[in-house]
C-alpha cells in the first residue's frame, strides 16, 4: 500500500516502467511512502524487494521561476559525492521529463540514521550533545573549504556579489508573494537597509548549501558522524560567511516553526555557546575571526523571514507540501522583527 499526502500522488506504475528501462538495479514492484517533512520539494521513500532509495520531485502547480531547483541539487550532490568527503546521499538518476510522474524528479540512495528537529537535542545525553554540534559545524566548514574548480562547479553560480544578489532575489520574492502572503513592515525596512550596509570586501567564494540546519542532516545511528547533508535546492557558489551565519542564527531564534536556542541555558544543557561555535568554525577553516557578523546575521534572518513569507504564500494558494507549513508561515513577522533589531544593533 502506497502512502501519499493528498495532492502529491503520482503514477507508481509509470515510474516502475521508466526505471526498468534505465536502471536494472532499481527495478521490481515499488512501495512508495511519502516523508512527512519537506517544505519545498516532496520526498518519498521507495522500496523494492532488494533495496530502498529516495525520490525527490518538484511539487505540482504554479511555481516561482527560480524555486524547486532539483536539477541543481542533483548536480552539486553528484560533484561532492564524486570528488570530496563531504557527506551526501549518492545521486542515482535525474529525470527532467515531467511526463513520467507529473514533475521532474531525481533518485538518490537512502541513508539510514537519525534526524534531529530540536536543537537542544533532548534525545541525547548532555555529554553527547557537543560532539554532535562539533560534527555539524565541521561538515559545513569542510564544505566551504572545497575548491569549486576542483569539483567541476566553477559555473554553478556567480562568484562575486553573492549577498547583493541574494538581497535582490529575496526582496523580489517577497514582493512577488506579497499579494497572497501580505506585506510585512519590518521586511520593507530591511529591503532598504541591507543594500546600504553590505560588506565591501567579500571572502573567497565557496560552495554554499543555502539552508544548512540541524534537520537537514542525517547523523549516524550510534555516534556523532554525519551520514548525509540533505536539501541542496538553494546551493550555489557564494559567500561562505553568509552560509555560516544562516546556520549560526539558530543561537538567536526562539521556538516556533523554525526552532532555535534563544533562552536556552546552553552550558547546563551541554551545548556550545555562540562564541565557541564561531571559534570552532574559524579553527576548522583556519581563518582569523569573522568581520561584520551582525550584518550577516541580520541578512540571514531577513532571508529566512522571506522563506517563511513564501511558505505563507503557498499556504494561501493551497500548494504548501508540509503539514508544518502554517507554523513556518506564522513566524514571518517575528523573524523579520528580529532581523530588524539585529540590523539596528549592527549600526
Amino acid at each position: 500500500m502506497h502512502e501519499f499526502r493528498p495532492g502529491l500522488e503520482f503514477d507508481v506504475e509509470a515510474l516502475q516502467e521508466y526505471l526498468a528501462a534505465r536502471r536494472g538495479d532499481l527495478t521490481g514492484p515499488l512501495t512508495v511512502k511519502q516523508f512527512a517533512d519537506g517544505q519545498s520539494n516532496p520526498t518519498y521513500l521507495l522500496t523494492t524487494p532488494a533495496s530502498t532509495f529516495v525520490l525527490r520531485r518538484k511539487p505540482p502547480g504554479v511555481l516561482l521561476p527560480s524555486a524547486h531547483a532539483i536539477e541543481r541539487e542533483f548536480r552539486v550532490m553528484s560533484a561532492l559525492a564524486q570528488h570530496t568527503s563531504v557527506p551526501v546521499a549518492q545521486p542515482l538518476l535525474l529525470c527532467e521529463d515531467a511526463a513520467v510522474i507529473g514533475t521532474p524528479f531525481y533518485l538518490m540512495e537512502h541513508v539510514a540514521g537519525r534526524i534531529f528537529w530540536d536543537p537542544t537535542l533532548p534525545e541525547l545525553s548532555r555529554l553527547e550533545r557537543k560532539p554532535h554540534y562539533a560534527a555539524m559545524v565541521g561538515a559545513l566548514a569542510d564544505l566551504h573549504s572545497v575548491d569549486p574548480a576542483v569539483v567541476g562547479l566553477t559555473d554553478f553560480g556567480r562568484a562575486e556579489g553573492y549577498v547583493v544578489r541574494q538581497i535582490g532575489r529575496w526582496s523580489k520574492q517577497y514582493a512577488a508573494e506579497s499579494g497572497s502572503a501580505g506585506r510585512v513592515p519590518a521586511m520593507e525596512r530591511l529591503i532598504d537597509w541591507l543594500p546600504r550596509h553590505t560588506p565591501v570586501i567579500e571572502p573567497a567564494p565557496a560552495i554554499v548549501h543555502g539552508d544548512y540546519r540541524l534537520d537537514n542532516l542525517i547523523f549516524a545511528s550510534q555516534d556523532a558522524r554525519i551520514g548525509a547533508i540533505l536539501d541542496w535546492e538553494l546551493s550555489t557558489i557564494g559567500d561562505p560567511i553568509a552560509d555560516f551565519a544562516y546556520h549560526l542564527m539558530a543561537f538567536r531564534i526562539g521556538t516556533g516553526g523554525v526552532r532555535g536556542l534563544a533562552g536556552v541555558d546552553l552550558g547546563a544543557s551541554g551545548l556550545p555557546s555562540e562564541r565557541e561555535y564561531v571559534a570552532a568554525y574559524c579553527a576548522r577553516r583556519a581563518i582569523n575571526g569573522i568581520d561584520q557578523l551582525e550584518f550577516y546575521l541580520a541578512f540571514c534572518m531577513f532571508r529566512l523571514a522571506a522563506i517563511c513569507h513564501g511558505i505563507r504564500g503557498r499556504v494561501m494558494r493551497g500548494t504548501a507540501v508540509s503539514p508544518d507549513a502554517r507554523n513556518y508561515a506564522a513566524q514571518t513577522e517575528s523573524l523579520a522583527e528580529l532581523a530588524w533589531q539585529t540590523a539596528e544593533g549592527a549600526g
